[in-house]
C-alpha cells in the first residue's frame, strides 16, 4: 500500500498546525519545513478549508490554523477524504475496471476488509495523539522558538 502525496502532505500541515496551535500560519512557511512545493501545499490547504480542518485568511495578514481542537480531528477521516478518489486496485474502480477475474475472485473481499482494518485503526488515532509531548516534531516545525514542554518518545 502507498499513500498519496497528498495525503501525506494532508497530514505535514495538519502537524504544523497542530505544533504551533493557535497561530496562523505562512504556506510558504509551512512548506518550507515540511520539505513541499508552495503550489502542492495550496492544493492540499484548498481540500483541508473545504472539509473544515483549517481556516484560511488572506492577504497581508493572512494565514492558516486549525479550526477544530487538535483532539477532533481523526487522522482516518483525513485519510479518506485524500485517498478517496483513488481506487485501490483496478477492480474497485467501476470506470476503469477490465480485470476478467472480477465475478469470480475472492481477493476484492479480503482486500476490502483489510481496508476496513487499516481505517479502523486510523479512527483512532487523532492529530493531538501525534504532537502532543512530541518534542522532534515540535523541533522540527515549531515556528517561533519555544521551551520543551513535557516530551514523550515517539510509539
Amino acid at each position: 500500500m502507498r499513500l498519496t502525496t497528498r495525503t501525506n502532505l494532508a497530514l505535514r500541515v495538519l502537524m504544523t498546525c497542530g505544533i504551533n496551535h493557535g497561530e496562523k500560519l505562512r504556506t510558504a512557511d509551512i512548506a518550507e519545513r515540511c520539505n513541499a512545493s508552495v503550489h502542492h501545499l495550496l492544493q492540499v490547504v484548498h481540500t483541508l478549508q473545504e472539509h473544515g480542518f483549517v481556516e484560511t485568511l488572506r492577504g497581508r495578514g493572512g494565514g492558516l490554523k486549525l479550526s477544530r481542537d487538535s483532539e477532533d480531528i481523526s487522522i482516518g477521516e483525513v485519510f479518506r477524504i485524500f485517498e478517496s478518489g483513488t481506487p485501490f486496485a483496478e477492480c474497485f474502480s467501476p470506470e476503469g475496471n477490465t480485470c476478467p477475474l472480477v465475478s469470480a475472485c475472492r481477493l476484492r473481499n479480503y482486500i476490502t476488509r483489510a481496508l476496513d482494518a487499516f481505517y479502523h485503526e486510523l479512527d483512532m488515532v487523532t492529530l493531538q495523539d501525534l504532537v502532543r509531548g512530541n518534542c522532534g516534531l515540535r523541533e522540527l516545525l515549531a515556528m517561533a522558538p519555544q521551551a520543551p514542554k513535557n516530551c514523550a518518545p515517539a510509539q
